[in-house]
């Protein structure tokens, strides 16, 4: 890498360059060695420039950083520029050689969908007979090489790592989640992206962003970012849709079940086992459930028609695709009731799902919906269109499971408070749930999904919503 040439990319203050060459790049001043360069970042936590002399000491022999030391060494280069964590992505992607500009780097934006959109694409793209990378809240997918995920959007120097590995493995596509968190904390800075995608975005993550106005501004920093040969598809039936795209520089496109656009899609047929769909005058049944569903794989029919592939081809294979896990996932017990396991944990997913259960169901079913709020975020939650709730606990994190149900208590209606069920234990809850269902009944388990942890004061802990149903209906 030619630290001459990246120079010319960053947003340069002042620079004091003694040598052009560095070991390797980090911003963890625990991790740095003899020769390595270390970005000073600015966190939520803590301040990287409080460990510029400890990453000195440790060997470090290039500081990038906002603020410029006191003292400066005689031995040591230092660049300054407006943003350390901007310059962190383009170093990174420089380092590893640029990987994202040597394959298909498709990202997926948006409140709710965006595991869904990105998995299924992923999966997709794998049955047309390509090699595929995937970076979703889930996991991280190098071809077939399955890596768990900690963030949404890994930090830079994981992200240009991965890629590099997709690249060297012979990966011709990748798509990835792309978090608000991950545009404002520069996490994609000097990624090379062929297409965005926006789902929607709905009242979310505003223990970070603070405002509404703030997160729209974060999702729209993603398109802004795209180059004029990519190409920017948004959900215009959200009424923040074409507001994303309207300062990018992509090819815009557009997708929807209600109005005029480039992808259009109507569900002929709904049902617990999948539904008949017609996009762009061509019907294809799926395994997939909902109008929510509906959406996320018009958005995915869409990017594979602007990324080339053969329309039937698509729809043959979209037929042959089932959720991703955790994703409205149906599990039946032999007394006849079936319960869905679904991660929705803002209201608008939440309602969503419920919606969908509702439209559906026929009879005299009784529908019972268990769900608890996460510690640290937004308890705006509501489950009225149930016949019965069961408040519980999601990830407590660092709060008080019990303060985090008299907040979910108090956000019930009165009307609604003689069907609401309050027990703090989920494995508890979720059997009571199964106690009370009877054939023909459906259980909502929400929140959690995928999720096989439960994370209470900073420690995880194992926890598998569909394993406690499975054991709940076997005994």
């Amino acid at each position: 890498m030619d630290i001459n040439v990246s120079l010319n990319k960053l947003k340069v203050v002042k620079s004091v360059v003694r040598q052009p060459g560095f070991e390797k790049i980090e911003f963890d001043s625990r991790k740095v060695g003899a020769g390595d360069m270390f970005v000073a970042i600015v966190g939520t936590a803590s301040d990287g420039h409080d460990f510029i002399e400890t990453a000195i000491g440790s060997g470090a022999k290039m500081i990038v950083c906002e603020k410029m030391p006191e003292k400066l060494h005689d031995d040591v280069s230092y660049i300054q520029v407006e943003s350390s964590s901007e310059a962190l992505g383009i170093l990174a992607s420089d380092y590893y050689g640029n990987p994202s500009s040597k394959l298909k780097l498709v990202g997926v934006t948006g409140t709710n969908g965006k595991t869904t959109i990105a998995g299924t694409l992923y999966n997709l793209t794998r049955k047309l007979g390509y090699k595929v990378g995937l970076f979703s809240t889930v996991k991280v997918i190098v071809d077939t090489e399955v890596i768990p995920a900690t963030h949404t959007t890994p930090d830079q120097l994981q992200l240009n790592k991965y890629l590099a590995q997709m690249v060297d493995c012979g990966c011709d596509y990748c798509f990835m989640e792309v978090s608000s968190h991950s545009v404002v904390q520069n996490r994609i800075a000097g990624l090379n992206f062929a297409g965005g995608i926006f789902t929607n975005i709905t009242h979310d993550h505003l223990d970070f962003h603070k405002t509404f106005a703030e997160y729209i501004k974060a999702k729209q920093g993603f398109f802004n970012l795209l180059p004029a040969n990519a190409f920017a598809i948004t959900n215009i039936d959200d009424r923040n849709g074409e507001i994303m795209y309207q300062n990018s520089k992509a090819k815009k496109y557009t997708y929807s079940l209600l109005s005029a656009a480039d992808f259009k899609a109507k569900v002929v047929e709904d049902g617990f086992e999948g539904m008949q769909l017609d996009i762009n005058g061509d019907e294809v049944w799926v395994n997939f459930i909902g109008r929510f569903n509906a959406y996320n794989l018009l958005a995915i029919y869409g990017t594979a028609m602007l990324l080339g592939f053969e329309k039937m081809e698509v729809l043959r294979t979209l037929s042959e695709l089932h959720p991703v896990d955790g994703r409205f996932e149906i599990i039946r017990s032999k007394e006849g009731v079936t319960a869905i396991v679904d991660y929705a944990h803002t209201p608008d997913a939440l309602q969503n799902v419920i919606s969908t259960i509702n439209d559906i169901r026929c009879g005299s079913g009784t529908l019972i919906t268990v769900v608890g709020c996460g510690g640290n975020r937004d308890k705006t939650k509501a489950a009225e269109m149930s016949d019965k709730v069961i408040l519980t606990s999601d990830n407590p994190r660092n709060e008080e499971p019990e303060d985090i149900l008299d907040d979910m208590q108090k956000g019930v209606e009165p009307q609604w408070k003689n069907k609401v069920l309050r027990i703090t234990s989920r494995e508890e809850a979720i059997r009571t749930a199964c106690m009370l269902a009877k054939k023909g009944d459906i259980i909502l388990v929400a929140g959690k999904g995928h999720e096989t942890y439960q994370e209470i004061k900073g420690v995880r802990h194992h926890f598998d919503d569909k394993e406690i149903l499975n054991n709940a209906f076997n005994n």
